[in-house]
């Protein structure tokens, strides 16, 4: 053991002399662990799924759910359980409605603007502002396009709040059960990426829809043309949010199932904003009936509006 013993000396004098040549060098222990760069592990992974992966956040996004769990866990009848709904400030509602309106390729809705802290705020107030904007708008039309007119008389149709706040609120709400029901039978089946909450999904729904209400305001304009160029460049906007938010939740599945899944979600908005149009707005003209005015010698007679 002692030539051992030696030549360990040996080579800590030569360790000691080169360090002393040269101060500014590096030494690594033995007993460090080595850390490995971080980017080393996407190299076995598929690029895009790589990419899809960062922009999801699986890992952070179940340390959020169980914070969200920790932080909703009054009981449901309580008030405390629904306050946590509507704790949200005005930058981040503002922040999301922008996020709705201006959606950025490849860029995922839910992880970037909701997931942190879903809220019911800004799609109940989406929603309702939504059905007063169309009932009103609608009346304006319908006021705009036969005025003029001298058998025409202005009465406003208040029917149209109770039949557009059924229908946006039904919409809002049916649907997003509806897919959030098959996403989940469908997860049991197929080991999917990413998995979203009903109030994940409500909240995309609902901001999606905001960019209708300053289309609705513009359907006032007269014109058949620019009212369905305004309808097709704001079903492209919205229906672009919906389709980068729930496509990584069904790609992983059958083909054919993610396409119909996804051409479903599309027709069900499209049909929402073309029927909006078509009945609030495109209404058919109304025939009104000819004045009667009495003569003189006691019998009536009928004028005929040109």
């Amino acid at each position: 053991s002692l030539p051992l013993v030696m030549y360990l000396f040996a080579e800590f004098d030569d360790a000691a002399n080169l360090l002393a040549a040269n101060p500014d060098a590096t030494t690594i222990s033995i007993d460090e662990p080595v850390e490995i760069p971080k980017n080393q592990h996407g190299r076995l992974q598929e690029p895009g799924r790589e990419e899809d992966d960062e922009l999801l956040g699986t890992d952070d996004s179940d340390k959020t759910e169980l914070l969200a769990g920790q932080k909703k866990s009054a009981p449901f009848w309580t008030f405390e359980y629904y306050q946590t709904f509507f704790d949200v400030d005005t930058y981040q509602v503002l922040d999301r409605i922008k996020g709705s309106v201006f959606p950025v390729p490849g860029k995922n809705f839910v992880r970037l603007y909701i997931r942190s802290n879903p809220d019911l705020y800004g799609p109940f107030w989406i929603c309702a502002t939504l059905v007063f904007t169309i009932a009103v708008s609608g009346n304006l039309s319908n006021f705009f396009i036969h005025l003029g007119k001298p058998t025409y008389h202005y009465v406003p149709e208040f029917r149209k709040v109770s039949i557009a706040a059924t229908t946006i609120y039904a919409y809002a709400w049916l649907v997003p059960l509806a897919l959030w029901g098959f996403l989940m039978w469908r997860n049991s089946k197929v080991m999917n990426i990413v998995s979203y909450s009903f109030l994940e999904i409500v909240c995309v729904y609902g901001y999606s829809l905001f960019i209708y209400i300053p289309t609705a305001i513009l359907w006032i304009i007269p014109q058949k043309v620019v009212r369905w160029v305004l309808v097709m460049f704001s079903l492209c906007l919205s229906g672009s949010v919906l389709v980068m938010t729930f496509w990584p939740a069904v790609r992983d599945d059958n083909r054919r199932i993610a396409l119909a899944t996804v051409g479903t979600i599309v027709l069900l908005h499209a049909l929402l904003a073309v029927g909006c149009l078509a009945y609030f707005f495109d209404a058919p003209e109304l025939d009104f009936p000819a004045p009667i005015i009495p003569a003189h010698n006691g019998t009536t007679v009928i004028t005929k509006s040109q």
